[in-house]
C-alpha cells in the first residue's frame, strides 16, 4: 500500500489461518515484555484470556516477583540508614533528631514538666475532661463548664448514655479539683 509516495507497512495477523490486518500488539513473554506480536482484535482478545504473566513460577518466585514491584524495583534499605559501599548499613547524621522524632533511633528523654507526679487517678479525669498536662484549675473549671452544656441530660433529651457520661465528667472535675497537684492560676 503506497501514501504520498512513502511506503507504509501492514502487519498480518500472527494467529495460524488469519489474514486479517494485525493492528494489536501482545508481549511475547514475560522475559520479552518489550517484543511484540500482532492480532487482530479477535485474535488479541483469545490471545489476552489465555495470557499468564507468571506461568511458570512458583508462588515464592510470585511473591518475591511481587514484593519487587512494590518499591518499583529500586533498591531500598532501612528508614534512617544508609548503605555504604561495602553493603553494610551505616547510621545518617541526623543532627536536629529528626529520625528520633519519628520513632528510629532512641526516644528522647521525657520532659520534666511535672506529670509524673500525678496519680493514675488523675491521669485518667484529664482524660475524661479532654485535658492535657500542665494545666490550672481555672482551665479544669472552664472545660468542665463546656462538658457539662454538651452532655446534660436535659441537653440531649433525657438521654441515659448523657446522663452516664455527665456522672464520669463529675467525677472527673471533683478529682482534679481536689488535687494539690494542679496550680490555682
Amino acid at each position: 500500500m503506497e501514501t504520498d509516495g512513502a511506503q507504509t507497512h501492514q502487519r498480518v495477523c500472527e494467529a495460524p489461518g488469519c489474514r486479517l490486518q494485525g493492528e494489536y500488539r501482545a508481549p511475547w513473554a514475560r522475559d520479552r515484555l518489550n517484543e511484540y506480536r500482532w492480532f487482530c482484535l479477535e485474535h488479541v482478545r483469545e490471545y489476552n484470556k489465555k495470557w499468564d504473566y507468571f506461568a511458570g513460577l512458583g508462588a515464592e518466585q510470585i511473591e518475591a516477583h511481587i514484593r519487587a514491584d512494590t518499591t518499583w524495583r529500586r533498591p531500598v534499605w532501612p528508614l534512617g540508614a544508609r548503605r555504604s559501599g561495602n553493603g553494610t548499613y551505616t547510621h545518617v547524621n541526623d543532627p536536629f533528631g529528626l529520625a528520633d522524632d519519628a520513632g528510629l533511633g532512641e526516644k528522647p528523654p521525657p520532659l520534666n514538666d511535672g506529670s509524673e507526679q500525678l496519680t493514675s487517678a488523675e491521669r485518667n479525669a484529664l482524660d475524661v475532661l479532654e485535658l492535657s498536662w500542665p494545666l490550672t484549675q481555672a482551665a479544669v473549671k472552664s472545660r468542665y463548664k463546656e462538658l457539662v452544656k454538651i452532655h446534660h441530660p436535659d441537653a440531649n433529651g433525657g438521654a441515659r448514655a448523657a446522663e452516664e457520661k455527665l456522672k464520669e465528667i463529675n467525677a472527673a472535675y471533683s478529682t482534679l479539683r481536689a488535687s494539690e497537684n494542679l496550680p490555682v492560676a
